[in-house]
């Protein structure tokens, strides 16, 4: 698992691990810790500290697998990717059809570039 599939399920799932867990994990992934480094720090071996994130990686690909929430955000992020270009592309339309609204569609497109 590459770091960036690691973080993506540590935050949707990170409240499903102990607190040790999590202070580990954080401070390798989100701190950039060495495994020394966290070793001095949390007062445990080398190897503890690579254990530990061994598991928490097994533990957080298997709740990804019986619940399937980090897919789910991604699948509704694309389609909300999707709709806002879908909503560019018709505004552009409706703007040189109907210059008179150029104002309101402007506005329109600059509430939905706030919003997504």
């Amino acid at each position: 698992m590459d770091k960036v599939s690691f973080i993506a399920l540590w935050d949707a799932y990170r409240g499903l691990l102990t607190p040790t867990q999590q202070e580990i994990t954080d401070m390798y992934f989100n701190l950039d810790l060495t495994l020394s480094e966290i070793a001095d720090e949390k007062g445990i071996t080398r190897q503890g500290v690579s254990e530990c994130l061994k598991t928490c990686k097994k533990q957080l690909e298997e709740y990804e697998e019986k619940l399937g929430f980090v897919k789910k955000l991604s699948e509704i992020s694309l389609r909300v990717s999707f709709a806002a270009t879908d909503i560019g592309k018709w505004a552009e339309g409706f703007m040189h059809a109907h210059p008179e609204y150029t104002q309101d569609i402007a506005n329109l497109l600059a509430i939905l570039d706030k919003e997504v």
